[in-house]
């Protein structure tokens, strides 16, 4: 018998408590050698004045436990409150979210009854940084971060969980047909890690035509990478192709720290009924049972889940009648639970009984890498402008009376992306918001950041009202920036 873990819980809000009880009655009745320490976190925390959801003093036991089994939560309407779940991913450095999206045909209905899709989606970076500005009258701005550590160890850690679990092949999905250098960086990536496991298929796809084969053909799939947006959303749809969101939990995985959850929310309106399907809730808790190494556990439970749904016992939300595997009888909350609890110990008949692998002692992550071997030589600057005026030649005439000297000099202005000076397309839409390009004169001198400061002194000198400005860098002499639209 292993080691008895400690586990922090949070019961979550809405439908979260009963759900909580359920999964917590089959763990236990399992055998399950668990700890539970319960922590606050929540729509009453968030009310208690914590604006990220959850007690102060619960990081402490999180920290020490290391592992945390989460019911979903309500997040308050209204402005001032942050996610829960991005907080604890960023705090505690869970950079991998792993998505098991698997068809339970022909006992739950789908229209994909061979789908078996594990989705690995970067966790901490991404546009999901919440760095976001109101620069002018007219334009937000949200920065999408991705990094060279950040990318090695989230795609790193795909192809050791496809190693580990038997898996196939791995395919990345991207937009790097747009954003060349974000996320070409973690396509590039991609290809540099798959060539370390050649006996793992690899394969990588522009995410819209990539999810619209997910969404027609799941079965092409077997891992997926992505960076973070993307992987939010191919999740999601690849859960729901499974037939329901709510079989479908989650693991938040980090060097040192992990949380495992359900992937739908809180459900408020079917709070307190004793109707709501604890099943996504379960699948957490045993990827946490695989991941503690609880593995006869884990086996044990899942086995027995697909059991009770192999026997047509069903929630309302999966609950059909229509042909020879329609449902048998239609249970709540509690009665689901004491089925599952019912069949430990039996295995299905017709769906293939799962069992696990150990997880390995150390997988390869790239924790700390840093490529600093590059020459990086500032060249010029990005100089973003509020102007209220609409001809772009107007601004660069402006512009050029401004500054004057022997370094540097404007060489394009753009709106939203497209250049609209010099030669620009006519009629273009600008808004408040210009992008005005400075480089050297002779196109390749090395420059100090004395010259943009110059810059930027006269420019205030005008009364220009410059709001952001951008480094523009070579790397070994390859551009570290793009162009624009138009270019």
């Amino acid at each position: 018998m292993s080691e008895t873990q400690k586990i922090s819980v949070a019961r979550g809000d809405g439908i979260g408590p009963e759900i909580m009880d359920a999964v917590l009655s089959i763990l236990d009745a399992a055998g399950a050698n668990l700890e539970v320490e319960p922590i606050q976190a929540g729509k009453e925390v968030y009310k208690q004045g914590h604006p990220s959801g959850i007690a102060p003093e619960a990081w402490e036991f999180l920290r020490k436990n290391k592992v945390l089994l989460k019911a979903p939560i309500t997040t308050p309407q209204g402005g001032g409150y942050k996610s829960l779940n991005v907080t604890i991913r960023k705090s505690l450095n869970l950079y991998a979210n792993v998505r098991p999206c698997i068809a339970y045909h022909p006992f739950v209905e789908t229209l994909h009854p061979d789908m078996d899709v594990v989705i690995i989606r970067e966790n901490e970076e991404d546009l999901y940084g919440g760095i976001e500005h109101r620069q002018t009258h007219e334009v937000m701005q949200a920065l999408k971060l991705i990094t060279i550590p950040g990318t090695r160890r989230v795609i790193r850690y795909a192809f050791e969980f496809a190693r580990q679990n038997n898996r196939k092949k791995v395919t990345c999905f991207t937009k790097d047909n747009i954003m060349k250098i974000t996320d070409g960086l973690f396509h590039k990536i991609f290809n540099e890690i798959a060539e370390d496991y050649p006996e793992i298929e690899s394969n990588h796809l522009i995410i819209d035509i990539g999810t619209a084969r997910l969404a027609r053909s799941p079965e092409m799939f077997d891992v997926i990478v992505a960076p973070n947006l993307y992987g939010d959303i191919i999740s999601d749809v690849a859960a729901e192709l499974t037939g329901s969101v709510g079989l479908c939990g989650t693991a938040n995985i980090g060097d040192n720290a992990a949380m495992f959850e359900a992937i739908h929310g809180s459900a408020p309106d079917i709070a307190g009924q004793n109707i709501a399907n604890p099943s996504g809730l379960l699948h957490g808790g045993i990827l946490m049972l695989v991941h503690l190494g609880q593995i006869d556990t884990a086996e044990k439970v899942h086995n027995a889940w697909l059991k009770t749904i192999e026997d047509g016992i069903h929630t309302a939300d999966i609950y059909f009648q229509s042909g020879t595997y329609s449902s048998k009888k239609q249970v709540g909350t509690d009665e689901f639970a004491e089925a599952v609890i019912l069949r430990l110990g039996s295995a299905p008949e017709t769906l293939e009984p799962v069992s696990y692998n150990a997880p390995p002692a150390s997988l390869l992550i790239e924790r700390q890498y840093r490529d600093r071997t590059k020459k990086k030589e500032l060249i010029g600057v990005d100089v973003f402008i509020d102007w209220h005026g609409v001809q772009p030649e107007d601004l660069a005439s402006k512009l050029q009376e401004i500054h004057q000297n022997d370094t540097l000099e404007l060489k394009s202005v753009s709106n939203r992306g497209m250049k609209v000076w010099p030669e620009g397309i006519p009629g273009i839409f600008c808004s408040d918001h210009w992008r005005c390009r400075y480089l050297p004169k002779d196109g390749r001198t090395e420059i100090g950041h004395n010259k943009i400061l110059s810059l930027l002194d006269e420019l205030q000198t005008a009364s220009m009202d410059f709001i952001k400005t951008e480094n523009l860098y070579l790397f070994d002499g390859e551009p570290g920036f793009a162009g624009d639209q138009g270019e």
